[in-house]
């Protein structure tokens, strides 16, 4: 299948960065190049690391999180066919097993969605001793921090879904 290759820039902290040291991207099927992204080095990891610890200090509500994983859930499946075709492209994965992989991960969106508006504390009743009695624990779930995400080859859309989207869905920066 011929694939326009195409050129990606870093998205770093909202902006589109060109390095000037480029990685080609080819295929592992027919070896041709289908594309080329910026490299990034210490500087770009530096600064995108930065820029998630400048995002936990105004975490964003649950619902405002859900909103954006839902959001998230609905392009990946309007761009289904587009998303099947970079991965077929990139990774010399058959479409029909590309197709599957794109639906998965819009999939996966959506259950972080719904995760996002249920993740709460707890009540705990603190009657299992006699000086606990008529007394109620509480927990509540907050961001821990910036995760960093590191995702194997093999499904190269579908794994970086199962990484980012709980991580957004408990209000963590990725």
């Amino acid at each position: 299948m011929a694939v326009t290759a195409r050129e990606r820039k870093l998205l770093l902290d909202g902006d589109w960065v060109e390095t000037g040291a480029w990685q080609e991207v080819r295929s592992p099927y027919s070896g041709e190049i289908v594309g080329r992204i910026a490299r990034a080095g210490a500087d770009e990891a530096r600064r995108a690391v930065d820029a998630a610890h400048r995002a936990m200090r105004e975490p964003l509500p649950a619902h405002r999180r859900a909103e954006i994983l839902d959001r998230t859930a609905d392009l990946v499946a309007e761009r289904r066919e587009e998303i099947a075709r970079t991965i077929s492209a990139e990774a010399g994965k058959p479409m029909k097993a590309a197709r599957v992989e794109a639906e998965r991960a819009s999939s996966t969106f959506r259950s972080a969605a719904v995760e996002a508006r249920k993740l709460a504390g707890e009540m705990v009743p603190m009657d299992a001793s006699p000086a606990g009695a008529g007394k109620l624990a509480f927990t509540i779930r907050v961001p821990i921090g910036v995760v960093g995400a590191i995702s194997p080859f093999n499904f190269p859309f579908n794994l970086v879904a199962h990484k980012v989207a709980p991580a957004l869905a408990a209000g963590c920066a990725v």
